[in-house]
């Protein structure tokens, strides 16, 4: 259904290979700095007098504020042509509010500075993935967003255990978030490297000539409408260390270690979904989907292990969102409004995001079993749209 034309000005797969990986290494050391910070929000913000509305409110706030600002951050990308400016003062804010939070006791600005980390993802985040999509229609859109995801996974992944290792020893938060300096600075050096050895990214794209139309049309919004009951039904992590904490079900240290394994699974689910996608194609979304969705018993309702096993279904679904959404975007948008796209679908995301994350919030603090319920329901009612939109974009 496709038939690929080289531009005179295409670059090698290895070239574009490599612009991928240099993009995942600066994810890597960003990941390692704000997920790390991610692992321990909730219970930093309940040592500041925080409740479990409140640490729901911040971060479905954060989202919510953050993925609306994509919207403008993917249209002013594609009107300025300007990608690699957005990514790096977004990668500067995104990273630099962290180690910020070892600065301050006061609970509104620490919420304030966990939120400006999330203004600054939104920022760089439509640009970043255009430009990935670009190298990627090389060696397949589900590939490159999967490798990308498995290096920004694979420093979620560390800097967690970074974290639990500073909370072992007796550090406290603040000791935490300053160490996480280290990480901040080196995505900051990556990037400028980066955009000082592959300036114009752009030429990476191989023309590809569709027989459908590739514009932000009927399938495109009810796609939207699907991710966005996906995102409602999902707990942020924020509030399920907080639950953790709550019921004494992990430590301080051990809820770290739990995220990090969570982020080493999707480290590993990531580039398998983007192989899968790349070659079974929207069906994948689908199956995944439905997997993800059963991770609220487990996280909410169970003990020690059982709790182990949610958490890895919960970070496949993370995997899941982080690969096979974008992907699926690339190959549904023309490359003209393609960052306007990431930024109307990161939008429209983290709306439904804020609102079952305040949701969740409120649903917990009435009764567990009504949080399992909503999130499994509103998850799950996801899957006939997929589907209805899978049979107008697949041959």
């Amino acid at each position: 259904m496709k038939k690929a034309i080289i531009s005179k000005k295409d670059i090698t797969k290895s070239t574009a290979l490599k612009f991928i990986i240099l993009l995942g290494l600066t994810s890597f050391f960003a990941d390692m700095t704000y997920e790390a910070a991610r692992s321990i929000s909730g219970p930093f913000l309940a040592t500041l007098g925080a409740s479990a509305a409140l640490v729901g409110f911040v971060a479905g706030f954060g989202e919510l504020f953050g993925y609306s600002l994509r919207f403008i951050s993917g249209y002013i990308a594609d009107r300025t042509q300007q990608y690699w400016t957005l990514t790096i003062i977004g990668y500067i804010i995104n990273v630099l509010a962290v180690p910020a939070l070892a600065l301050t006791e006061h609970l509104p600005v620490a919420a304030i500075l966990i939120i400006l980390e999330r203004v600054g993802k939104a920022i760089r985040i439509p640009a970043r993935d255009a430009m990935l999509s670009h190298a990627g229609s090389q060696i397949g859109v589900g590939w490159a967003f999967g490798l990308n995801g498995a290096l920004d996974q694979g420093g979620a992944m560390i800097g967690p255990l970074i974290v639990a290792a500073i909370l072992y020893y007796k550090g406290g938060y603040q000791e935490s978030f300053a160490t996480l300096a280290i990480p901040a600075f080196l995505t900051i050096g990556v990037v400028l490297i980066g955009y000082k050895l592959y300036p114009h990214p752009h030429r990476l794209e191989v023309k590809l000539i569709k027989l459908e139309t590739q514009g932000m049309n009927n399938p495109f919004w009810i796609y939207l409408l699907g991710a966005g009951l996906i995102a409602a039904g999902y707990a942020d992590f924020s509030l399920i260390s907080y639950h953790f904490e709550k019921k004494s079900i992990l430590s301080s240290a051990w809820i770290p270690v739990y995220y990090s394994l969570g982020m080493g699974t999707s480290m590993i689910s990531s580039p398998f979904l983007g192989y899968l996608y790349d070659r079974k194609g929207f069906s994948v979304l689908i199956w995944a989907s439905i997997i993800s969705a059963l991770f609220s018993p487990f996280v909410f309702l169970g003990g020690f292990y059982s709790v182990c096993f949610g958490i890895l279904i919960w970070s496949m679904g993370i995997g899941a969102h982080e690969t096979l959404m974008r992907a699926i975007i690339a190959n549904m948008i023309s490359t003209k409004k393609r960052a306007s796209a990431y930024g109307i679908f990161n939008a429209g995301f983290g709306v439904f995001w804020f609102l079952g994350s305040v949701l969740i919030g409120l649903l917990y603090d009435y009764s567990v079993y009504t949080v399992v319920i909503f999130s499994l329901t509103i998850q799950l009612l996801a899957v006939p749209l997929f589907i209805w939109v899978k049979k107008r974009i697949e041959p």
